[in-house]
């Protein structure tokens, strides 16, 4: 199957499905759900396919949504109806996004994230609808926009790590190496960079050894127990809040500097207090 921002191949097992925009550091547009979408439909419905590894081209996992475009639809948007907000429409709209990034979640192949470079904002609700994550050791895991512009509509932080992890995370959006994933239990390995793409390849070699409804069956299983604990509920007031947050007073304004001085100024605004992610390399 072609497609404009993922590539994807299957082979002994394995289907591979790597975001593709890696001159915007595979940041999400509307191409980049529907190609995602399709390609995992593509990897169920293979019967010869047993495992799926979602990976990023370049030198990115993802950068999130691309904000460049992500500014301009939303005032474009927001104009066509009168300067007014609609948050059912960005209910509906963003609510499509979570489906599709929870049909990795939903799949019944397992899904192994093959995380390096950045993983940030939206990148990390498609990382962490994978079932394993494995990273790089420099890789950079977060959520920026929790500081303002935004909330996890996925939210699966708050079932991937323990209570004091997950409100660090969401409370300042500080980041965590791939090192420090792996030691709060956010990923399964953390590896040197350069032995990244074998380490998952070997993994994925080895689920794809078990018959596909066992890998089914003990998926489903885990997953479950997660659903049982209020994971749609959280995901709906995610959704929600996540409109509600572009759409405050600050969150108006941010649009503002990013859509008048570009969203390279706004973010460094946002990240300057507390001098990470594109502000640590200033300093």
């Amino acid at each position: 199957m072609t497609f404009e921002t993922i590539d994807y191949s299957a082979a002994d097992g394995v289907a591979r499905i790597i975001l593709n925009r890696p001159e915007r550091l595979n940041a999400i547009n509307r191409q980049l759900i529907a190609d995602l979408r399709y390609a995992v439909v593509a990897a169920v419905d293979d019967e010869s396919v047993r495992v799926i590894v979602l990976s990023g081209a370049g030198r990115a996992f993802s950068a999130g949504y691309d904000l460049d475009w992500g500014t301009k639809a939303e005032d474009a948007t927001q104009r066509a109806l009168s300067g007014q907000w609609d948050p059912v429409r960005d209910y509906q709209g963003m609510s499509h996004n979570v489906r599709v990034f929870m049909s990795l979640w939903e799949s019944t192949k397992p899904v192994i994230a093959q995380v390096h470079g950045w993983c940030v904002g939206g990148g990390t609700d498609m990382a962490l609808c994978a079932d394993l994550i494995y990273v790089a050791e420099d890789a950079q895991i977060g959520y920026p926009p929790a500081r303002i512009w935004g909330e996890p509509t996925t939210m699966m932080w708050v079932y991937r790590l323990g209570l004091e992890h997950a409100k660090r995370l969401m409370l300042s959006g500080e980041s965590l190496s791939g090192k420090e994933a792996e030691r709060v239990g956010l990923a399964s390995r953390a590896v040197p960079a350069a032995d990244l793409p074998s380490v998952v390849d070997e993994m994925a070699r080895r689920l794809a050894t078990i018959p596909a409804n066992q890998l089914a069956m003990s998926k489903m299983l885990v997953n479950q127990a997660y659903e049982n604990m209020g994971l749609r509920t959280t995901q709906m007031l995610g959704t929600f809040f996540d409109g509600i947050a572009r759409h405050t007073p600050e969150g108006i304004a941010w649009r503002d500097v990013a859509m008048k001085e570009g969203f390279r100024e706004a973010v460094r605004r946002r990240d300057a207090p507390f001098g990470d992610y594109g502000e640590a390399k200033r300093r």
